[in-house]
């Protein structure tokens, strides 16, 4: 096989979508690369999509998907929810967007306060990458510092200070440590010098590199559970040690929950038990439309009220709160009981428990990471604890097993990690167990 022929899952791929293929070349007139959404594509050019419904998603082609990836695990209550729709098409006869607020965000304002531990104060953005950057920003304005810290391969939306270290290439990994790599050229310099990159998991050397540098840093920004990662949780006495580490050395510890609020009514710090300063929500908040919010202390959160004046934090945004995003978001978290929680997260863990058995019984060196209703497919023998571990897995096989699925009629994230939805049933979960079996018989031969 050349490196211009395709292989066997791709040709098929090809084969079936001719229509999204058309609609690739036509959209890469007007859009770069075809799209406005970088993790839209995929090679050699991704599925159009014409409909959704419940857990499956349409294309252009007829062709029908279980949907496993729900628009980056948003789409907790399936597509077209009929609850949702209703609510949104009542709203939408009153008006979709005013200059002034309206009672439904108080509603939503109350429940995430309520279900969060940490959150006294809310308030609304556009997107989770708008709330992380809000929720750094106070920390500075609190704290008087301007650095910050992350994770190396953490993510944590598209700004400047979060664009570090996210996906760097293995042969940019310094062997001693992780270090500040930019995320795209013509990032300033400055910015990746007031970021500083920590490893995960590692207690030990986020005491010492911390301990180094704490006087300039306003704040810790992280996941409890690592999307790129596979969605693999932290250590729970790793997440303690950084609540206390950050703590004694003046810093604020921010918890990205943008897509952690989907493992129990009050996220990964319910979950593990650890409150942090700060918290970044999006994703299922907005029940499939675009939403971002930010929260914690109160005497933090307060720096954001425009009646101290001169001393106020200006936080603008057209679309803030807007009543469809509000509505939506209502919709979905009075739906959202404990119950539902654990129901998916059973239904989880009996995903996560079959996949690790069909890799076994093929002898295959794969690991399944994930929690509650989160999982993540690795091709390798060693466990995923941090970036570094996962970047060793075979993203080749990866590749394969993503597009394999495709064929087989399911949609995954191309890491193979994916999410459940309040409709995901055994079958539905059979139904991934068995496609991955034959793909990866597939691909072996």
């Amino acid at each position: 096989m050349t490196s211009s022929t395709p292989d066997p899952e791709t040709a098929k791929y090809v084969e079936s979508t001719p229509t999204s293929r058309e609609l690739q070349d036509e959209a890469e007139q007007y859009l770069p690369g075809g799209s406005s959404r970088g993790t839209a594509y995929f090679a050699p050019y991704p599925i159009f999509v014409e409909r959704g419904e419940g857990h499956y998603i349409h294309d252009v082609d007829g062709n029908r998907y279980l949907d496993f990836m729900l628009n980056a695990t948003s789409l907790i209550m399936g597509h077209a929810h009929p609850e949702i729709t209703w609510a949104l098409s009542e709203q939408a006869a009153r008006g979709v967007a005013f200059s002034g607020p309206t009672a439904v965000q108080i509603r939503l304002a109350e429940m995430l306060c309520e279900r969060i531990p940490s959150m006294e104060l809310v308030r609304f953005t556009s997107s989770g990458t708008e709330a992380t950057l809000n929720a750094i920003r106070v920390a500075r304005a609190y704290t008087g510092k301007h650095g910050i810290a992350k994770f190396e391969g953490g993510y944590h939306g598209s700004h400047e200070y979060a664009s570090i270290s996210v996906h760097p290439a293995a042969d940019e990994l310094d062997p001693d440590g992780p270090t500040a790599v930019p995320e795209f050229p013509g990032m300033p310099p400055s910015v990746a010098e007031e970021v500083v990159v920590l490893p995960y998991n590692d207690l030990d050397a986020c005491e010492a590199i911390l301990g180094e540098r704490h006087k300039g840093l306003a704040c810790v920004i992280m996941e409890a559970v690592v999307s790129n990662f596979g969605y693999a949780p932290a250590e729970i006495g790793f997440l303690r040690g950084m609540r206390d580490l950050t703590r004694d050395l003046g810093m604020l510890l921010v918890f990205d929950e943008v897509q952690s609020l989907r493992i129990t009514p009050g996220g990964a710090q319910e979950m593990f038990g650890v409150e942090p300063d700060l918290t970044a929500l999006g994703k299922i908040i907005g029940g499939g439309m675009p939403a971002g919010a930010f929260g914690g202390r109160r005497d933090i959160m307060s720096l954001f009220d425009p009646g101290r004046g001169a001393d106020a934090i200006p936080h603008a945004g057209t679309f803030n709160a807007n009543p469809m995003t509000m509505t939506a978001g209502e919709t979905t978290m009075r739906h959202l009981t404990p119950e539902v929680y654990e129901r998916m997260n059973r239904l989880g863990g009996m995903l996560r428990a079959k996949l690790q058995s069909v890799f076994d019984e093929m002898d295959m060196p794969v690991q399944v990471t994930g929690i509650a209703s989160f999982f993540g497919i690795h091709f390798t023998d060693a466990p995923v604890t941090d970036y570094r571990s996962m970047l060793a897995g075979d993203q080749w096989m990866t590749k394969a097993l993503f597009t394999g699925l495709l064929n087989e009629g399911i949609l995954l994230q191309q890491s193979c990690a994916g999410s459940l939805s309040t409709l995901t049933t055994e079958r539905h979960v059979d139904g991934l167990v068995d496609a991955v079996r034959r793909v990866v018989g597939r691909v072996r031969e």
